[in-house]
């Protein structure tokens, strides 16, 4: 049974930690009853404040378990009104020496994990003619940088997949944002396991200050999100004011 909301129902990948927790509550603060996905269930559920929430424990790579998660929000909540692909990794490394293994995560569940979420809500959204999709890219996917050659590609791969779906679904009235941002106060280059080029990229992040303020982001796609239907913020690159690129 639908539980009675005013407001529509938001799918966030990826709401463990960073960007991703910074919606959950960017957006439950703002009324809206929330999907939170993630590996780590144990987290989501620990988000006790939140009560208009469902969790469920999802690896992006494994469309079936999105589109479960989405099945069992939905008999709640109803349709998923926004869907944002914000699961990632970045692990750093030399193209020569990073494990194969590291290469194809990132692509796994940068780029693939974008589609099965996009694949996972836009036939339904096409249908009712409503509906928007975020996706978290990375100012990685316009200027390439070094340690970052496959997290390059996949980000890039986002930016181009983002668009020409954009284009393509104009007319269906189904809005893109494609959200690019510099250093982040997040962990995403946990995964890494070459020490010098984690060294090297936490030197950076130093010299921006940290980055950027995670809640500012999710704070800024609410925005871009509450816009009326019929606006459409396609694209927005943003960094630290004292990062050069």
């Amino acid at each position: 049974m639908t539980t009675k909301t005013n407001k529509p129902l938001v799918a966030i990948t990826g709401a463990s930690a960073g960007i991703g927790k910074c919606l959950a509550y960017t957006f439950a603060d703002a009324g809206y009853p929330v999907l939170l996905m993630a590996r780590r269930k144990e987290i989501l559920d620990s988000y006790t404040d939140i009560e208009e929430k469902i969790t469920a424990k999802v690896d992006v790579r494994e469309i079936e378990e999105i589109k479960q998660a989405i099945k069992l929000a939905e008999s709640k909540y109803g349709k998923v009104d926004l869907f944002i692909n914000n699961a990632g990794i970045m692990p750093l490394g030399s193209y020569l020496t990073q494990p194969l293994s590291e290469k194809y995560d990132t692509i796994d569940i940068d780029v693939k994990g974008v589609i099965n979420g996009m694949d996972s809500v836009l036939s339904d959204m096409v249908e009712r003619k409503h509906g928007t999709i975020v996706n978290i890219s990375s100012i990685a996917g316009r200027y390439t940088s070094i340690d970052h050659a496959i997290y390059n590609g996949a980000k890039a791969a986002v930016n181009y997949i983002t668009e020409e779906a954009r284009k393509e679904n104009a007319k269906n009235n189904v809005r893109f944002t494609l959200i690019e941002p510099g250093i982040v106060q997040t962990d995403l280059a946990k995964h890494s396991t070459d020490m010098d080029a984690l060294k090297e990229y936490s030197e950076k992040i130093e010299a921006v200050n940290g980055g950027l303020d995670p809640n500012f982001i999710a704070e800024m796609i609410l925005k871009i999100y509450e816009l009326p239907q019929e606006v459409s913020i396609k694209e927005v690159l943003l960094t630290s004011t004292k990062q050069v690129g």
